[in-house]
């Protein structure tokens, strides 16, 4: 037995159509956990397809509710092998957004693999059916070619309700963290910087939403009786974004960003290009943060967005002055920003300049800026291994420009992670016509058979290094 050959019976299992036939099946499942009468299709998801691929490569499984009345299940499987020196955990999630039938082009339907070329369209083939599905196959392969012993433990957590949040997952994690107990995590997520650039990521970068609202009476007035006397709510409103974030998105507030650009983060991004793909918008060469690259702006840096705003009725506009407007907005930060002042310097600022009319509210949409230190051994081993297999070295980004729960993984469970992702930029995951490309899939099977290959003949010499 041997890597390549786990390799080889790896890319066998996709180019005799097995592969493509079990991301069908699973796509099949309209795991959409928005939806609050989904809950019957979510744990069918794991009873039904996940939990017998799993108890067949020897895993105990079983499906536990959410702490949160209502939410979306759980699926907890471990694979324990004596005498095992360490334990790897990976991570995935079974819902999808919305179908979103109707807006699909024809031809298409969410429910379905639809194969035109290169493309494989279906809702979750990209987020994040398919890259799960990536991962348990080339386990299961490498476990086929290694005779059923790895030398080391597995254990999975597969979440249902990622797309909304994670509700509970948090929670989960820390009841039942003996049983998750381990020493590296590596899981798959979000796109790689390009669809021809194998890709590691360390973390993500965090999310925080907040509200404007401005309201300043009763009812619209007529524009030609009142026009010039009374104080317009969006145009307030507009001028106190302003005063959060300049014309060209430079943020001015110093204490929504963060303390510094380190060192091992800059080095890191030195060799990323962002974009450029055919379906990829053109950046704007002059937006953000000056002085910084487009993959330090994305990656290594802060930005503040408007999402939303509204004054008035857009749909139906009348010869009014508005009672009220709104901005729905968020940061995107990383790690060495106070989030737990976010608020307080927006609200401070806004009275500087006058805006203490402005009403501003925090959301309970919330996550943590999470990044593993470029530098560490798990990192130097994952890059390796990549290249080993792809012939290539691979992209580094010390974190995602998104956001995923990883500090559930870092920080409540303490773990060193790595994320492969096994998408691309342009995928239009979460929107109509999602997809992945087969080349793509192809190589990332690759990919992941090798790390999982390559931690079983070297993962207890990487312990060894970090201890």
């Amino acid at each position: 037995m041997s890597r390549h050959q786990a390799i080889e019976q790896t890319l066998a299992f996709f180019d005799d159509g097995r592969f493509q036939q079990t991301l069908a099946r699973r796509v099949a499942f309209r795991t959409e956990s928005q939806d609050a009468a989904s809950g019957p299709i979510l744990h069918a998801y794991l009873r039904d397809e996940i939990v017998p691929q799993l108890e067949a490569l020897g895993f105990a499984c079983r499906v536990v509710d959410n702490p949160e009345a209502g939410k979306s299940p759980f699926l907890l499987a471990e694979r324990i092998e004596p005498g095992a020196t360490f334990t790897l955990l990976t991570y995935g999630h079974g819902d999808v957004v919305r179908g979103y039938d109707a807006q699909w082009r024809k031809g298409l339907n969410p429910w379905d693999i639809v194969v035109e070329g290169n493309r494989w369209y279906g809702r979750g083939t990209a987020d994040n059916k398919g890259q799960h599905t990536i991962n348990l196959t080339a386990l299961e392969q490498v476990l086929a070619v290694r005779e059923g012993r790895l030398g080391y433990n597995v254990k999975i957590i597969l979440e249902m309700g990622e797309e909304a949040g994670s509700p509970g997952l948090n929670e989960v994690c820390a009841l039942h963290s003996e049983l998750l107990a381990a020493d590296l995590f590596i899981a798959s997520d979000g796109p790689r910087v390009s669809a021809s650039r194998a890709t590691m990521f360390l973390g993500s970068r965090g999310v925080f939403n907040f509200d404007l609202h401005l309201k300043l009476r009763e009812g619209g007035h007529h524009s030609g009786n009142w026009g010039g006397l009374l104080r317009n709510p969006g145009i307030r409103l507009a001028h106190a974004i302003a005063s959060l974030v300049d014309a060209k998105g430079k943020i001015l507030v110093p204490g929504l960003l963060p303390a510094e650009l380190p060192a091992s983060v800059r080095t890191a991004l030195q060799d990323i290009e962002v974009g450029g793909d055919v379906n990829d918008p053109e950046i704007d060469a002059d937006w953000g943060e000056p002085g910084l690259s487009a993959a330090e702006r994305v990656i290594g840096w802060n930005s503040l967005e408007v999402l939303a705003f509204t004054t008035g009725n857009p749909a139906m506009p009348v010869h009014a002055i508005p009672a009220e407007a709104r901005a729905h907005c968020h940061m995107r930060y990383v790690v060495g920003s106070d989030v737990t002042q976010f608020l307080k310097h927006i609200r401070q600022h806004l009275d500087e300049h006058g805006f203490d009319d402005v009403e501003l509210r925090g959301t309970e949409v919330h996550m943590a800026a999470t990044r593993l230190d470029p530098d560490d051994a798990w990192v130097r081993w994952g890059l390796a291994s990549i290249e080993r297999s792809t012939g290539k070295p691979p992209a580094l980004l010390p974190n995602l420009g998104g956001s995923l729960p990883n500090d559930v993984f870092s920080e409540t469970l303490g773990l060193p992670t790595l994320w492969v992702p096994h998408s691309y930029p342009a995928c239009s995951q979460h929107a109509p016509n999602e997809h992945i490309l087969a080349d793509v899939t192809r190589e990332s099977l690759q990919i992941m058979a090798g790390l999982f290959w390559d931690l079983a003949e070297e993962g207890p010499g990487v312990m060894a290094a970090r201890a």
